[in-house]
């Protein structure tokens, strides 16, 4: 069993990671900015801490297998959160990294294409920048995992496809995946480690 630190354990992601890794019995770390949002439970502690103080993050962090970073791009600075981990002694992160990065059928990425139709959520280009910061990072076991274009909540299946950096689709050209079964691949390649230094991403 892996002793996580999770940070973004109360958002739309971070909390199904949450739920995941203590129903299979992993100890979890939870750091968010209002641990009131939080209830407590076995296998799991929570912390009040913020990439916006890296000095106590630095402490927060030290000790754990691996650091798993779901946040919002937009209002976390990717350099001071490698720099915070590096700091913590902590070798192994994962980071949700958005959709923006994939490529499409046609070799575009995803975030190119949106922008094009005038779709530009406030996260999209901050999670594309952070992968391509995070992508340069050579003294820490990364890994970064991107969802497909649509992760509505729902329901927790198991079956979903696997790939690395292109846009899962369906037949029917739909990009989607449910937070729930998102959470079960990122704990799956937290149990088992298949991507280190790579990014990949998953969907129906």
């Amino acid at each position: 069993m892996s002793n996580i630190a999770l940070i973004g354990a109360t958002g739309n992601i971070g909390s199904r990671v949450l739920e995941e890794a203590l129903a299979r019995k992993h100890t979890v770390t939870a750091i968010t900015r209002d641990p009131r949002k939080v209830s407590a439970r076995a296998g799991m502690v929570i912390r009040a801490g913020s990439t916006t103080d890296a000095p106590a993050l630095v402490k927060i962090l030290k000790g754990h297998d691996i650091v798993v970073v779901s946040v919002k791009w937009n209002e976390n600075d990717i350099r001071r959160v490698i720099d915070t981990i590096r700091k913590s002694g902590v070798k192994r992160a994962l980071f949700v990294v958005g959709a923006g990065s994939l490529l499409r059928k046609d070799g575009r990425r995803h975030y190119d294409v949106m922008a094009e139709k005038g779709v530009q959520p406030p996260t999209s280009l901050p999670a594309l920048q952070a992968y391509e910061e995070i992508r340069k990072i050579d003294d820490l076991d990364w890994t970064a995992i991107s969802p497909p274009a649509s992760i509505p909540a729902g329901q927790r299946t198991g079956k979903f496809r696997r790939g690395l950096d292109k846009l899962i689709e369906n037949s029917k050209g739909e990009s989607r995946i449910s937070r729930e079964d998102f959470a079960i691949a990122i704990v799956d390649e937290i149990e088992t480690p298949k991507h280190i230094r790579k990014r990949f991403t998953v969907g129906y």
